[in-house]
């Protein structure tokens, strides 16, 4: 890495060649479907069992784990990764001890049960609404407030594409047009981190059918980063109500994100809220 001191990058390496050792270690030939035949002299995967599953030359795989001074690319990094049956976490730390900006967290898989301890944590949150996304922006669980204020039923899927196609959260939002390239922008910057994922792409499809307005603002290629806010709407039943905004990482989930409203001290949100008799689970 650029700047980054020579002691540094010594040490970067020398955890590079244990790192890869131990995750080798633990495979065995069954684990990745090699027949293995001989006596072998110490447990896990050789070398040039890794090289073959990876993709790469026996002699530069050797020379990446004895910690040499070589180019790597992102490309090869992560084969080797899934050669070695790498999770996310696992993944991650390969890319940082290789040099390399690390992929973005859930490209090899991620569940979308949601366990019940942060089920009850998102249900537990009776201030106001609570909703549970991963990056790409899917709901995987909401809170009877977020039913009751923002409109969300079954048939609401993902954060964005509710934006523009459900009519009841359009509606209460006074700002929506001026809020709506903000939040295209942000989600365009998220898309970027992970080109050509399908997962994105079946989303931003799926808007193009839905939303003339959503093609719009697509094309005009804005990014930008979400921030920490205050959320208006106007309720048909409690009327206007101000929420401060606050969105967590879940760090079990890396790509799972917490958002969660709060009613704005001294906007008569909270009082309102009450009228609305929200059944609390």
């Amino acid at each position: 890495m650029a700047g980054t001191s020579k002691a540094a990058r010594e040490l970067r390496r020398e955890q590079l060649r244990d790192f890869l050792r131990t995750r080798r270690a633990r495979l065995t030939p069954a684990d990745v479907g090699i027949v293995s035949t001989g006596t072998r002299r110490t447990p896990g995967l050789r070398r040039e069992e890794v090289a073959l599953l990876a993709g790469v030359g026996v002699s530069w795989y050797t020379w990446l784990e004895q910690g040499r001074d070589i180019n790597v690319s992102g490309s090869v990094v992560r084969a080797i990764g899934r050669a070695l049956q790498l999770d996310d976490a696992e993944m991650a730390h390969l890319f940082t001890l290789a040099g390399l900006t690390a992929p973005p967290p859930g490209r090899h898989g991620s569940s979308t049960r949601v366990g019940p301890e942060l089920r009850r944590v998102i249900d537990a949150w009776t201030a106001g609404p609570a909703l549970l996304r991963d990056r790409y922006w899917n709901i995987l669980a909401i809170n009877a407030m977020t039913r009751a204020v923002f409109g969300y039923g079954d048939a609401d899927h993902n954060c964005l594409i509710s934006f523009f196609t459900n009519e009841r959260y359009r509606a209460a939002h006074p700002q929506w047009e001026a809020t709506a390239p903000a939040v295209v922008a942000a989600f365009r910057a998220d898309a970027a981190q992970s080109p050509g994922d399908p997962e994105f792409e079946r989303v931003i499809a799926e808007l193009h059918s839905a939303s003339v307005d959503f093609g719009a603002l697509w094309a005009r290629h804005d990014v930008a980063v979400p921030r920490q806010g205050v959320k208006a709407i106007t309720h048909p039943e409690a009327g206007e109500l101000h929420f401060d905004t606050t969105t967590l990482a879940v760090t079990d989930q890396p790509s799972w994100f917490l958002e969660l409203y709060h009613p704005r001290p001294e906007s008569g949100t909270a009082e309102r809220l009450v009228e609305l008799d929200v059944g609390v689970v």
